[in-house]
């Protein structure tokens, strides 16, 4: 079968100076898109900003015959994400995909949580998300075409201790994902997120000796094939780690059902209603509710 390319696509990259973000980059670009790199040149949590990251990508796409544009927008305010898109819009035209990959760490245990914290992270990464893709959706719904790609995280999906503001940030862009996903749909914008586990200069820490076997270039792979044209699957989430690739999804138990519920009811069906028997896997509400109406008539 043919080579998957990207001929005449272009492509916003956000947090694309370096780790996942450039191994997304550099990929993509080897294979025909027109990339915009984005990157604040900020320190792990946040702070400063240095246009060397982003310059050095483009580059390296450009020594490789690529074709790229650098970008310091921040994702963290509407500007930032309106300005990033008019980038790709004043350099190629069009944008046809947008990898909502920046991001930061602030982690703290729960009790010593601040708002600042907090709100610092969930700018970045999901009102980031938001701020950048929404002006791309203008462009993607005028053409019939898209492709959105955001970084989760299994320290959203299943928790991870000291990552309360970012576990939330990223269980956030699951459902922010799975709405444009539905919403998307009739104009051919495919929408999926990512859950990486690689060795970035935000991970090394917590990996350990792990992190030798995690290389980012081994994740790209996964968010080329989701921006793909060809790609079939919408609203989906992907855990991607040294070469291996699974799938994320939210199921639903049969649960239990009785008209005339009683608190002592649930304490003595608890384990029917936590049964994974005969369990579905929704795309959208209207499933569940379809449940709720063969199990309530």
């Amino acid at each position: 079968m043919a080579d998957l390319g990207f001929d005449g696509r272009v492509a916003i990259i956000t947090g694309a100076g370096g780790g996942l973000g450039r191994e997304h980059a550099l990929l993509l670009a080897s294979r025909g898109a027109r990339v915009v790199v984005n990157d604040v040149g900020g320190s792990v949590s946040g702070e400063g900003g240095d246009a060397g990251p982003a310059q050095r990508v483009v580059q390296e796409i450009s020594d490789a015959g690529g074709e790229a544009v650098a970008d310091t927008h921040s994702v963290a305010t509407p500007e930032g994400g309106e300005a990033i898109v008019a980038t790709a819009l004043d350099h190629f035209g069009r944008v046809d995909i947008v990898v909502n990959n920046a991001g930061i760490l602030r982690d703290k245990t729960f009790h010593n949580m601040t708002a600042d914290l907090l709100n610092a992270v969930l700018d970045v990464h999901l009102k980031g998300a938001f701020y950048v893709t929404r002006p791309a959706w203008i462009k993607m719904r005028e053409q019939s075409y898209g492709r959105v790609i955001n970084t989760s995280s299994n320290s959203g999906i299943l928790g991870n201790f000291g990552q309360s503001n970012y576990g939330a940030a990223k269980m956030g862009l699951v459902g922010l994902t799975r709405v444009l996903a539905v919403e998307g749909a009739k104009y051919n914008i495919k929408v999926n997120a990512v859950a990486p586990v690689a060795r970035t200069r935000m991970t090394e820490a917590l990996l350990g000796s792990l992190g030798e076997k995690i290389d980012p270039v081994t994740v790209s792979p996964v968010v080329a094939f989701l921006a793909h044209e060809e790609c079939p699957v919408t609203g989906e989430v992907y855990s991607a780690a040294g070469g291996r690739i699974a799938r994320f999804f939210i199921g639903l138990t049969q649960g239990y059902y009785n008209p005339h519920l009683t608190v002592e009811d649930v304490r003595d069906h608890l384990a029917d209603i936590r049964s994974e028997d005969g369990y579905i896997v929704g795309t959208s509400n209207s499933d569940e509710l379809a449940l709720l109406i063969k199990q309530l008539s």
